[in-house]
């Protein structure tokens, strides 16, 4: 039985380690393509759901206004006038008077994702028949409208999306999500792509075309989604069309202010992509190399080979988190020990996210069916 289960984690080191290899060699598909001179520049209207008051939400709202593009509006949207993000928008709009912008409030209330009926709420005011939703943590550059724009020159194209990197904010808590989402999330999505189309979007940008929307139900369609992101797309590449992932990375600005906050917020985007992708999320196991070493180092007869396992997979670690920094062009000292530490980590939330389908979000608790599709359990405090 002993041998058998050091067979396993041996074959499960050996996987992981190919993966994380592979990923090495994806990474650099990260950097950011100029635009061609000649692209094309249809006008956009930009939808902004805002629930609260994110870090820096006065600087990464005032991002998606300053943009080197000829004709955009940005429309933000808040549940109702007592949100605290309220005075944070005022205060923008009175900032950029030229600017076209607006302030979206209350109005439509479509299904349990409250995200979705702030984009309904947003959509009434829009001008244009390009639509791009992001979320309001994001934070981009002058050029993003102009790169997000460009798939959009052929008309195969339905809907297109952007990766995001991780801004940590100060406190470990923070330094340990954005590695989550540089050195785990990024480069599994360049090692899925090599080996499938996109079918899907993520929140950090959804551009769609308005008549695409209206063809797949419109944004009410979204309505009780979990993973609204990821269900766009799907629903935009099952109706015949290209989802685009735009050679751009947002910035996400990454603010846990503790522990509990950090695993909360990663058990629901687990526990959202297990029911968006089930069986894929449950091979991802093979990603976590650490685990697999260790279970090597307790298995095995001599302790030569488990220090060799246990070394040899936090090499590969730091060696990835190095190359993630480069790609990123992120500042600072390295953090070669956070990195191993933080495979288990991640290792420990995937199995975590198989015990319960409720999610904690936005001061909610929310059942989620294996549909993915949320109903409202109860009112929590964040």
């Amino acid at each position: 039985m002993v041998r058998l289960m050091l067979l396993f984690f041996v074959v499960y080191l050996g996987a992981a380690s190919a993966y994380v290899l592979l990923a090495l060699s994806r990474m650099r598909r990260l950097r950011t393509l100029p635009v061609p001179a000649d692209t094309a520049r249809p006008p956009i209207s930009v939808l902004k759901p805002v629930c609260g008051l994110d870090l820096d939400l006065y600087a990464n709202l005032r991002s998606f206004c300053h943009q080197a593009y000829p004709k955009f509006q940005v429309i933000f949207g808040v549940a109702d006038a007592s949100d605290p993000a309220v005075p944070v928008i005022r205060q923008l709009l009175a900032d950029l008077p030229a600017h076209d912008l607006a302030l979206a409030i209350g109005g439509l209330s479509l299904g349990s994702n409250r995200k979705i009926s702030n984009v309904a709420n947003c959509l009434k005011l829009a001008k244009y028949d390009l639509l791009v939703i992001a979320d309001s943590d994001m934070r981009v550059t002058p050029e993003y409208l102009s790169q997000v724009s460009r798939p959009f020159m052929r008309a195969e194209v339905g809907a297109a999306t952007c990766l995001y990197r991780g801004a940590a904010a100060d406190g470990l808590p923070s330094r340990l999500g954005a590695m989550f989402i540089n050195e785990w999330f990024l480069p599994s999505v360049q090692v899925a792509l090599r080996f499938q189309k996109l079918r899907f979007c993520f929140g950090a940008t959804m551009a769609v075309r308005r008549a695409v929307l209206d063809e797949i139900g419109g944004i009410a369609r979204l309505a009780d989604e979990l993973a609204d992101d990821y269900m766009l797309g799907h629903l935009v590449a099952a109706q015949g069309f290209e989802v685009a992932l735009v050679p751009y990375l947002v910035e996400n600005v990454v603010h846990e202010d503790s522990f509990y906050n950090l695993v909360r917020h990663e058990l629901r985007w687990a526990r959202t992509v297990r029911t968006a992708q089930p069986a894929g999320y449950s091979l991802s196991f093979l990603t976590y190399v650490m685990p697999a070493a260790l279970g090597v180092a307790v298995l095995a007869p001599h302790l030569g080979v488990g220090l060799a396992a246990l070394i040899f997979a936090s090499l590969l670690r730091m060696v990835m988190h190095r190359a993630a920094r480069s790609v990123l062009e992120i500042t600072g000292p390295p953090h070669y020990v956070l990195a191993v530490v933080r495979d288990f980590l991640c290792f420990g939330i995937w199995a975590a996210s198989f015990f319960s389908r409720d999610v904690e979000w936005r001061g909610q608790t929310f059942r989620v069916d294996r549909h993915g599709q949320m109903e409202l359990k109860e009112i929590t405090s964040r």
